[in-house]
């Protein structure tokens, strides 16, 4: 990263071990925008950062390859314990597709109407069980999808 930094001077780079990052994201998650790291140290951020966006169903992720190769997945995997059971949110899962339009395939727009679109289901007060409030629409998987997909 050091090296790669010199090519981007207008991007701040910092460095921090694990443990001091873990508790920056629990005390001030917004100082960061990227973080780059290893694999199981990933997971473990990851996951603490599921907790402060209020759902492991609300994270998107990407593993960055060489040029344009990269694998994009919602941070909890398939969730196999609640397959086929309709509760899982797909937020996490439909914006990871919005990120490889924008960073594999430089779709930007068709990233931002995707992005958009989750947006305005959320203001609209749907919500999936997993990030449901007092006040709020209680919907499905499929509903969820389905909502966004008509938004698009």
């Amino acid at each position: 990263m050091t090296e790669l930094a010199k090519e981007y001077p207008e991007v701040e780079l910092t460095h921090m071990y694990v443990d001091n990052a873990a508790m920056q994201l629990a005390i001030n998650p917004a100082q960061f925008d990227v973080i780059v790291t290893s694999n199981i140290f990933g997971d473990i951020l990851s996951d603490l950062s599921s907790a402060i966006a209020g759902s492991i169903g609300m994270l998107p992720s990407a593993s960055m390859g060489a040029g344009k190769c990269s694998m994009y997945e919602p941070i909890h995997g398939s969730a196999p314990d609640i397959a086929g059971m309709d509760i899982a949110n797909p937020i996490a899962t439909i914006i990871s597709a919005s990120m490889m339009l924008e960073l594999s395939f430089g779709l930007l727009e068709e990233a931002k109407a995707v992005n958009d679109a989750v947006d305005k289901v959320l203001d609209m007060g749907y919500r999936t069980a997993d990030i449901m409030s007092e006040g709020m629409k209680k919907v499905g998987t499929k509903e969820m999808a389905r909502l966004i997909a008509e938004n698009i």
